[in-house]
């Protein structure tokens, strides 16, 4: 198996974790239970967005691309950037639970969004299949 090969596996996987890691916090949030002050709910998402950020780096690496040069990989870096503020917004910086509910929608619509570029290769993400 090649490096790219592992590297797009391991992303892949560090994807699923983080959004059902960002999921959980939310709702432990939403419910205030003295778990989302865990250690591991604090620790464990820098460790695995570390890995899925390394993961990335690989593949551009091994496959030899500028991420700034290729449009849809460029989209993908401005929709994880808009996950990451509403994330932000949603589980710490919303002042209200309606703010942090709608802020999590969001990020949610973001990060489907960046999956729908990943798998079309595509700045329109799935929205290109409209245009037939």
């Amino acid at each position: 198996m090649s490096v790219y090969a592992i590297a797009k596996w391991v992303h892949v996987a560090c994807v699923v974790l983080s959004v059902t890691g960002f999921s959980l916090r939310y709702v432990l949030s939403v419910r205030a239970s003295p778990l989302q002050r865990h250690a591991v709910a604090r620790i464990a998402p820098h460790v695995n967005d570390t890995i899925l950020l390394a993961a990335a780096i690989t593949m551009l690496l091994s496959a030899g691309i500028n991420p700034i040069g290729v449009p849809w990989l460029l989209a993908k870096i401005v929709g994880l950037l808009g996950y990451i503020a509403l994330g932000m917004v949603a589980l710490r910086f919303g002042r209200s639970s309606g703010v942090r509910t709608a802020a999590f929608c969001a990020a949610l619509l973001c990060f489907g969004y960046v999956v729908s570029v990943a798998i079309t290769k595509n700045p329109l993400g799935l929205l290109v299949w409209l245009g037939g």
